[in-house]
């Protein structure tokens, strides 16, 4: 029998709550072909905007519909079906496949943060990727950069503004800003974005200090902190992949670099086709390179993480802090689209997309169940 063959069966998770729900259809429906092609038996289900989960037929294939026809709920295989309970229907996968391992291919706030894991591991499911702690400390930035300082790892100063603060007093929240502008940037130029959630959704560039009024505004959109740092103009964007091998071994690929269509790496500049580029091998001098790697690994370990994650890393290119690198944000499910850095940089390292969906597999399978919360 192949080594395949001797793997539990897998449930794919994808959609989700969170404004990046299409993103995470596209990843977890490219899991779940790779998975069947490799001979796995798989399970796949969508979970709506509004939670509610409706299992999809064995053999489902995305094929070439958007992501948003999931979350709208308007591709073909979801029209009709029953939504059910998400708790319920891990519970009833784990009276009739209690060996199953659940894969979270969901990406932002309510699906990432470590929600799914710990409904499936109170289902006493198996599951790929961060236990429901890590998870959290991963979605929340400004407290992972407040672990990657405690670790020597330099990070850009922040300045976190709640939705209270904002609005019972917004002059003074506005004085708090030009302070830390003053005290960190040469020009006042700052950049928000949400201080929990991905994919560059809620970031905006405030170049003045007429605009960081706006800043706020829009990363509070998608959340009730936002996330001031200085901003780096035209700074590198590098990202390194960290997996979690079948041994327990952690592995480092990269750094790549991205080179962004637009001023930042926004939503589109990361998914829209062709806006912008991304290279598996920067032109870092090596000993820069393994330093990234090494600050990404030591991450991976400080954070008590598991599976897989994507540390980003940017590199000033002007100024004071021309040349100094900096981790950004860390994805504790990076995703997996065909544009993705996440399985490009694990690809550059020697293993097949496939390849790597079934190591996920089989390094979750290697694991303890967890026990049932019944």
């Amino acid at each position: 029998m192949s080594e395949q063959g001797l793997l539990p069966p897998v449930l794919v998770l994808f959609g989700g709550r969170s404004a990046e729900s299409d993103v995470s259809v596209i990843s977890g429906t490219a899991i779940a072909a790779a998975l069947l092609d490799a001979g796995l038996h798989v399970t796949q289900a969508h979970i709506a905007r509004d939670g509610s989960l409706r299992p999809l037929p064995a053999t489902h294939r995305r094929g070439d519909l958007p992501g948003r026809a999931y979350t709208d709920l308007t591709a073909p295989v979801l029209l009709g079906a029953q939504p059910m309970a998400l708790d319920a229907y891990l519970r009833s996968v784990a009276a009739s496949a209690p060996a199953t391992i659940v894969i979270p291919a969901l990406h932002g706030p309510g699906d990432e943060d470590g929600t799914i894991a710990a409904a499936a591991a109170a289902a006493g499911l198996n599951y790929v990727g961060d236990t429901p702690a890590a998870a959290a400390l991963g979605m929340d930035k400004p407290a992972f950069k407040a672990l990657a300082r405690e670790h020597g790892v330099a990070t850009l100063p922040e300045l976190v503004v709640t939705q209270g603060e904002w609005s019972r007093d917004r002059e003074r929240v506005l004085e708090s800003i030009a302070a830390f502008a003053n005290e960190h940037t040469a020009t006042g130029a700052l950049i928000g974005k949400p201080a929990a959630h991905g994919s560059s959704i809620g970031m905006k560039i405030a170049h003045t200090s007429d605009e960081w009024a706006d800043a706020v505004e829009e990363a509070l959109r998608f959340g009730d902190r936002a996330m001031l740092e200085p901003y780096l103009e035209r700074a590198r964007e590098l990202e390194v992949a960290v997996l979690e091998r079948t041994d327990g071994t952690v592995q480092a690929f990269g750094p790549g670099e991205v080179f962004p269509g637009r001023e930042f790496y926004d939503y589109d500049a990361k998914y829209a086709p062709g806006i912008s580029r991304t290279t598996t091998s920067s032109d870092l001098p090596g000993p820069i390179a393994d330093e990234i790697r090494a600050a990404a690994v030591a991450l991976f370990a400080a954070a008590g993480s598991r599976g897989l994650s994507r540390m980003d890393f940017l590199m000033a290119r002007s100024g004071d802090r021309a040349d100094r690198w900096y981790l950004s944000e860390v994805n504790t499910f990076p995703g997996f689209t065909p544009i993705s850095l996440f399985p490009a940089l694990v690809m550059s390292g020697g293993l097949s997309f496939a390849d790597l969906c079934v190591e996920l597999v089989a390094a979750a399978a290697a694991r303890p169940a967890p026990r049932s919360a019944q």
